[in-house]
C-alpha cells in the first residue's frame, strides 16, 4: 500500500489527488480511497495547496501504507510524521569533467615547479 499522488488536471496546470492505493496500480489508475488534494498552482501560504483527511490519513500510515517522499514531506510539514534528515552527500562533490580538469591543472602546475626548478639546479651545480 502506498500514499501517493495521482495527477489530474489539464495539460501545464497540474492538480493531484493524494490517494491510498495498491502500490501496482499506475499513477492516476485504481485507487482504494481519496485522502486529499495538493494544488501545486496556488501560492505557498495558501490553505487550499494542500488538503488532507488527517483521521483517514492515520488510519492508512497505521494499516503499514508507505507515503511517498513528496507526501511524506507534506505529512512532516503538517506535523503527522517525524522530520527525516535528508542529507545528499554527493552534492558538494565536483563530476567528472571537473575533475578531470582539476587533475590536469595540477599536472602543469607540478611541471611548471619542475622547469622553474631545473635551472637554479644547474647553476648551483656549476
Amino acid at each position: 500500500m502506498k500514499i501517493r499522488l495521482a495527477r489530474g488536471g489539464s495539460k501545464k496546470r497540474p492538480h493531484y489527488a493524494i490517494v491510498a492505493a495498491d502500490s501496482r496500480m499506475p499513477r492516476d489508475g485504481r485507487f482504494i480511497e481519496k485522502l486529499g488534494t495538493y494544488a501545486p498552482m496556488l501560492p505557498k501560504d495558501s490553505e487550499d495547496r494542500v488538503r488532507m483527511d488527517m483521521d483517514r490519513i492515520q488510519y492508512w500510515l497505521g494499516q503499514g501504507a508507505q507515503p511517498t517522499d513528496r507526501v511524506a514531506r507534506m505529512l512532516e510539514a503538517a506535523g503527522v510524521m517525524p522530520k527525516k534528515d535528508r542529507v545528499n552527500l554527493k552534492k558538494g562533490t565536483p563530476g567528472k569533467a571537473a575533475t578531470k580538469r582539476a587533475e590536469e591543472k595540477a599536472a602543469k602546475a607540478a611541471k611548471a615547479d619542475e622547469a622553474a626548478n631545473a635551472p637554479a639546479e644547474d647553476a648551483a651545480a656549476e
